[in-house]
């Protein structure tokens, strides 16, 4: 029988997965014994907030994580092909998705085994759906440069191209440096431009506001720490 590797969306933060996970995902997750994880403590606690009754420490959780090497991940293979099926879990939303699970993946095809992706949230789409801006011509960047200057240079490239072609340009940080991330957006912008702030996306926190850079300097709002996705777009 071909193995098969399933990727299991997390819940952002929810506190109740079952709004946030179709009963099938949480039925199939339910159901491995073998989990390959960005961080296994938080993987223990994701599955116990699904309603997992069974015993967690039966389960065997492996580490798959951006400091993973192709060939440890060569080896999380060979457990995968030896046990049948395993999940991949991710930190992220969607494994795969700005995640190191690709790797793991990128492998699964190159050997023969199943991909199976499940349904679930992901911030950066949800972002996207929620910010009223461009949903059909956009650019996913993932983390932007953490020195300064490499920051602004591509913050002002990114502006450039919303008015060039009007792709919506999607872009997140680590937790803490949100605000300074804010702060070179509100400098390096344009009045016009529109931001869209989305914040602790599936939380009782979420917060998500689309206006124009003008505005978002006079709010004096700051994210702090926690989950964001930012978007900068432009009318029509």
């Amino acid at each position: 029988m071909k193995a098969t590797l399933y990727l299991i969306p997390s819940t952002l933060g929810a506190e109740e997965a079952d709004l946030y996970l179709p009963p099938a995902v949480v039925q199939r997750l339910h159901s491995l014994d073998l989990f390959f994880a960005e961080n296994i403590r938080t993987a223990r606690r994701f599955l116990k907030s699904t309603g997992f009754t069974g015993d967690i420490s039966s389960l065997t959780f492996l580490e798959m994580s951006e400091h993973t090497t192709v060939r440890e991940a060569e080896e999380l293979l060979h457990v995968l092909m030896e046990r049948g099926e395993a999940g991949l879990l991710s930190e992220a939303g969607l494994p795969g998705v700005a995640d190191p699970g690709n790797i793991l993946v990128s492998l699964c095809h190159r050997h023969g085994v199943r991909v199976a992706p499940l349904p679930g949230p992901s911030s950066i789409f949800l972002a996207l759906m929620a910010s009223g801006l461009n949903g059909q011509h956009f650019t996913f960047l993932g983390y932007l440069p953490k020195e300064r200057s490499a920051r602004i240079r591509a913050i002002r490239e990114m502006e450039h191209r919303v008015q060039r072609t009007g792709a919506s340009q999607i872009f997140m940080e680590t937790p803490y440096r949100n605000d300074h991330l804010l702060e070179d957006l509100l400098k390096s912008c344009s009045e016009e431009t529109l931001l869209c702030v989305a914040a602790s996306l599936t939380t009782a926190r979420e917060f998500v506001l689309t206006q124009s850079i003008g505005a978002w300097r006079r709010s004096g709002y700051r994210p702090g720490k926690q989950p964001v996705m930012f978007i900068i777009g432009k009318e029509g």
